[in-house]
C-alpha cells in the first residue's frame, strides 16, 4: 500500500513542479519585451518544365481457352508498331527515346522529330525532354489483326502514367474477353487497387489489390475477376508510383469475329464530359451493332444526364437519348441507333460527376464458318478539350474529327470556334497549315488525304484553338479498308504539356543557413 501511495505522491509533486514552472515562465514572459524576429526573405524560383512520357501497348494479347470463335484464334500474325512524335516551341531542342520496359533503346528522337518502330515485342516507354521548355509528346501503338477471333485494328494513343485512371468500355459476357493491362515504368513497386462497375452496380473483384514490379507488366483477365458483365467500367488507382493502364476488348459471335479494340483512360468524372471522334455509318434503332453511349455516375447519389449529339449541321435529336437517369454505381448503355451516317461529338451534362465513352462499329461480310457478319468495333473515350498533338497510325486512312462544344447549353450555342491545324513531317517541320472553323454546336471532319498531297508523310497532327479556347474537342479516326470490311480505331490527342512554373521559396534567417 505504501508503495502505491509513494507513486501517487511523486506524480503529484511532479505535477506541481510542472505547474509552477509554467507559471514562472508565463510571468517572465509578461515582464520581458517581445524579441524582434528577423525578416523572412521570399524569392521567386522558376521550376522548368518537366520531361514527359507515355507508355505504349505491345502486340495484341491472343485469347486463350475461350471456347468461342475460330478454331485457330490467330490464323495470321498480328502486325504491331509504335509511332512517336515530339515537338517543342521556340526552337527548343528535343531529346527523346523509345525504350523497351527492360531499358533497351528502340529509337532516338532529336530536334523535333518522329519515329516509327515496327514489330515491337512488348510494352514500350516514350520519353522526351526539351531542356526545361514545354514539350509535346504523342505516341500511338497499333496492332493490326486481319483474321481470326481478334480481327481488328487495335490502336490507341499511348497513355501517360497516372495514379488514377478510368477505363470505360469492354465486356465479360459470353463470347467476350476483357484483358486489363497494367504497366509500371518506374523503379519501385506500385500497389494498384482495382474497382469495377457493371449494369447492376459495383462488381466485387476477388484480388482487387495488385502489385506491379518496377519496369514490369501485369495482365488481369477480367473474365475471371469480374465475370458475366455485359457492360464494364474499371477504375485503376495506384499508390507508391504511377502506372499506365488500358483494356483489350474482344468479342466473337459463334465462329465470327465481332470486334477488337484497346480501351484507354477516359476523362475523370466531371459534371460535363465530351466524347470526340465518333464517326458512324448508317444504323437502325434495333441494330445490335448500332453505336452506344456508355455512362456511369460513380458517386453515391447518381445523376440525371442530358446528352447532346453534335452533327455536321448542328445538334441532332435522337428519341430516347436526350435525358437519362443514371442510378448510382450502375453502368448504363444508351443506344444511339438511327443516327445518320457522319461525324459526331457527344456532350454529356449531368447533375453530378460522370464518366463516358462511345462505341461504334463497322459491319463487314459474313464469316467463313457461319453467315454472321464480321464486325469491327472502336471505342471513343471522353477527353479534355483544347489544344493537343496526335500521332496517326502509318498506313491507315485517317480522318480528323473536330467538334465545337462551348461552355453552356451545347444545343443552343452560337458563334464559331476557330483554330490552327498543323500537319507535321518526320523532322517536325510543318507540311501543311490550315485554318479550322466549326460552328458552335456542330462537328466538322476532314480526311488527311484532302489536307496534304501525301498523307503518308504526316507523323503528327496538331490543333491549336484560337485564344486558348476550350471549345474545340477533336480526335483522329484511323481506318484500314479490307475486302471483308473496314477496321477502325479512335486516337485521342495527347495531354497538353506542363510548362515552367514559379514557386515562392522563403529563407528563414533564424536557421543560420547560408
Amino acid at each position: 500500500m505504501s508503495g502505491v501511495w509513494m507513486g501517487r505522491a511523486l506524480r503529484t509533486v511532479g505535477a506541481l513542479v510542472a505547474v509552477a514552472a509554467v507559471g514562472a515562465t508565463a510571468l517572465a514572459g509578461a515582464r520581458a519585451e517581445p524579441a524582434e524576429r528577423p525578416a523572412v526573405g521570399v524569392d521567386a524560383v522558376e521550376v522548368p518544365a518537366p520531361p514527359v512520357s507515355a507508355v505504349c501497348p505491345g502486340p495484341p494479347i491472343m485469347p486463350e481457352g475461350t471456347g468461342q470463335g475460330a478454331f485457330d484464334p490467330a490464323p495470321v500474325d498480328p502486325v504491331p508498331a509504335v509511332s512517336v512524335v515530339a515537338l517543342a516551341g521556340d526552337g527548343a531542342r528535343v531529346t527523346g527515346t523509345l525504350l523497351s520496359l527492360d531499358g533497351g533503346r528502340l529509337a532516338d528522337l532529336s530536334q523535333t522529330a518522329a519515329a516509327t518502330v515496327p514489330a515491337v515485342t512488348g510494352a514500350t516507354l516514350a520519353l522526351a525532354d526539351a531542356a526545361g521548355a514545354p514539350v509535346r509528346l504523342a505516341a500511338v501503338a497499333s496492332g493490326l489483326v486481319t483474321a481470326g477471333d481478334l480481327r481488328g485494328l487495335l490502336a490507341a494513343t499511348c497513355p501517360t502514367p497516372a495514379a488514377d485512371a478510368w477505363l470505360v468500355g469492354g465486356s465479360t459476357a459470353v463470347g467476350s474477353t476483357a484483358d486489363l493491362v497494367l504497366v509500371n515504368p518506374g523503379t519501385t513497386t506500385a500497389e494498384v487497387t482495382l474497382a469495377a462497375w457493371g449494369a447492376n452496380g459495383p462488381v466485387e473483384i476477388p484480388e482487387a489489390t495488385q502489385l506491379v514490379g518496377p519496369h514490369a507488366q501485369k495482365v488481369v483477365h477480367l473474365g475471371g475477376a469480374a465475370p458475366e458483365q455485359r457492360s464494364l467500367v474499371v477504375r485503376v488507382a495506384t499508390t507508391g508510383g504511377q502506372v499506365a493502364a488500358w483494356l483489350q476488348d474482344g468479342a466473337v459471335r459463334g465462329f465470327t469475329a465481332a470486334g477488337a479494340e484497346l480501351v484507354v483512360p477516359a476523362a475523370a468524372p466531371a459534371a460535363r464530359v465530351v466524347v470526340p471522334g465518333v464517326l458512324v455509318g448508317d444504323s437502325t434503332a434495333d441494330s445490335p451493332d448500332a453505336p452506344l453511349l456508355r455512362l456511369l455516375a460513380p458517386g453515391p447519389d447518381g445523376a440525371r444526364a442530358h446528352v447532346t449529339l453534335l452533327g455536321a449541321d448542328g445538334p441532332v435529336e435522337l428519341p430516347g437519348a436526350t435525358a437519362v437517369d443514371l442510378p448510382a454505381g450502375q453502368v448504363t448503355d444508351l443506344p444511339l441507333g438511327g443516327l445518320p451516317a457522319g461525324a459526331y461529338t457527344v456532350v454529356v451534362d449531368a447533375a453530378g460527376p460522370v464518366v463516358a465513352s462511345v462505341a461504334f462499329s463497322r459491319v463487314g461480310s459474313p464469316g467463313d464458318l457461319d453467315p454472321t457478319p464480321r464486325v469491327e468495333r472502336a471505342w471513343a473515350a471522353a477527353a479534355p478539350p483544347g489544344a493537343g498533338l496526335a500521332a496517326p497510325v502509318p498506313g491507315t486512312r485517317t480522318t480528323l474529327v473536330v467538334g465545337a462544344a462551348p461552355d453552356g447549353e451545347a444545343a443552343t450555342a452560337t458563334g464559331t470556334a476557330t483554330g490552327t491545324l498543323r500537319l507535321l513531317g518526320a523532322d517536325g517541320a510543318v507540311l501543311a497549315e490550315h485554318r479550322v472553323s466549326v460552328d458552335a454546336g456542330s462537328t466538322g471532319s476532314w480526311a488527311l488525304a484532302d489536307l496534304v498531297p501525301d498523307p503518308s508523310r504526316v507523323t503528327g497532327v496538331l490543333v491549336l484553338p484560337d485564344d486558348g479556347s476550350t471549345a474545340l474537342s477533336w480526335a483522329l479516326v484511323a481506318e484500314v479498308p479490307q475486302a471483308d470490311g473496314v477496321l477502325a480505331s479512335v486516337l485521342l490527342p495527347a495531354a497538353a504539356p506542363v510548362g515552367a512554373t514559379t514557386v515562392a521559396v522563403a529563407e528563414d534567417p533564424t536557421l543560420g543557413l547560408g
